[in-house]
């Protein structure tokens, strides 16, 4: 029955080693986490890692006669590095709380907690009331050992007790993940203060070690995403800005002699500008996809203002039956708009533009194309910041990509391919 015992703890020491050894190489070598943070868990994983060396090493040398001693010494050891987590987890949750561990009242207690333990821990080296071992290396408890125990019972009902207190200073997040650590732990030393239970505390201390490292990365991972986004945000807002200021003198000048050629064709210039002016404001307030259908409107309205401009210089062609999909904002304007930068020339042929869309298998198509110049993907020009910065929030956004390939004969073809997931 012993060494059926003895296997079974072996077991949870082990699971436990090896979940802080993990635990312990992902707080060394995760990028991204605060120092603080790197910190404290590279210090609490290493403790909970000796702490189950020292639980091992104790559990071989349990019932063979002779080493009493190193048993002795390696039960010190665990009784200590089993507590000090106890207060650190306190520190974590004032950490989350934006509370400094010098001005708090609950960390003065529970240091006082710690403290009184570790008297009684040094205490109980010198006398068998605590506890004892025997010549033949077995391990007893004596009549006092709950005393022992109870300031590191205290110290979890206090971190309990602060938890509550601080709920409105922490996020739903925060406070489930921080409980789901606090409570393994405080049921295995309840029941540790009537039954021999040190295993179930091991065990406990790893759950919450992993729970709130969970909790840390979790965060981080959502930092970074909303880092992402505003990133995404803020490239489309810039992108709304950069409008070309001769296109829009032109577009200006072109409608002042309409004015009075053709006050009809003047409207409807005057209409479709201030549409794009509009489309473009929106766009700085949009933080998500939006249908493709507004974002085609955009592009008609651009592409309507230049071909007043450029009357028989520039064709346009639509084949956009599909629609029912979303995309970035300033995803297909932008490109089109590249395209006629680079590739309407009034001393040359026309500029011919054809903009299709269609449902694939995995998804939506957009495919762009034109009889312009070309030009090579791995150049490094301006033009090309915009198209990084298009396939960058494809990729955030709506998990899309973007694939830009010369068109045969001449010209250029540019392919955005949307998952159904962004639908």
């Amino acid at each position: 029955m012993i060494d059926q015992t003895i296997f079974i703890h072996g077991i949870y020491y082990g699971v436990a080693l090896l979940l802080m050894g993990m635990g312990l190489c992902f707080a060394f070598i995760m990028p991204g986490v605060d120092r603080w943070s790197k910190c404290f868990f590279t210090v609490f994983f290493s403790i909970l890692f000796f702490l189950c060396c020292f639980s091992l090493s104790e559990m071989f040398f349990y019932g063979i006669p002779g080493m009493d001693r190193l048993s002795v010494i390696a039960n010190f050891w665990m009784s200590l590095l089993s507590v000090v987590p106890l207060p650190m987890m306190t520190l974590f949750l004032l950490h989350l709380s934006g509370e400094s561990w010098k001005k708090s009242s609950l960390f003065r207690i529970v240091l006082v907690q710690f403290v009184i333990y570790f008297i009684l821990l040094i205490i109980a080296q010198f006398t068998s009331a605590f506890f004892y071992v025997t010549p033949d290396n077995i391990f007893h408890f004596g009549s006092l050992y709950p005393l022992i125990v109870a300031p590191t019972f205290v110290i979890e009902l206090l971190n309990l007790a602060g938890l509550v207190r601080r709920k409105n200073l922490l996020t739903k997040k925060q406070f489930v993940a921080i409980l789901i650590s606090l409570l393994p732990l405080t049921v295995a030393l309840a029941v540790h203060l009537l039954v021999a239970s040190f295993p179930f505390i091991v065990i406990g201390i790893a759950i919450s070690a992993i729970s709130m490292y969970s909790l840390v990365v979790s965060d981080e991972i959502e930092r970074q995403l909303r880092q992402q986004r505003e990133i995404a945000r803020q490239s489309a807002g810039i992108m709304a800005l950069q409008m070309r200021p001769h296109f829009i003198h032109n577009t200006l000048m072109s409608i002042y002699y309409l004015c009075k050629q053709d006050p009809a064709e003047a409207q409807r210039v005057t209409l479709d500008f201030n549409n794009y002016l509009e489309k473009n404001m929106n766009a700085l307030a949009s933080d998500e996809t939006i249908p493709f259908s507004v974002e085609l409107e955009h592009t008609v309205a651009y592409l309507n203002v230049e071909q007043a401009l450029y009357d028989e210089n520039l064709f346009v062609e639509y084949d956009t039956p599909h629609t029912g999909f979303r995309v970035p904002p300033l995803t297909l304007q932008p490109i089109v708009e590249n395209a006629v930068k680079h590739g309407l020339d009034p001393d040359s042929e026309p500029l011919f533009i054809s903009i299709q869309t269609r449902e694939t298998d995995l998804g939506s198509e957009i495919i762009v194309s034109d009889n312009g110049p070309g030009f090579e993907p791995a150049d490094d020009d301006k033009p090309h910041i915009a198209l990084a910065n298009i396939r960058q929030r494809l990729k955030m956004m709506c998990r899309g990509e973007m694939r830009i390939m010369q068109r045969e004969g001449k010209g250029t073809v540019v392919k955005l391919i949307i998952p159904d997931k962004s639908r």
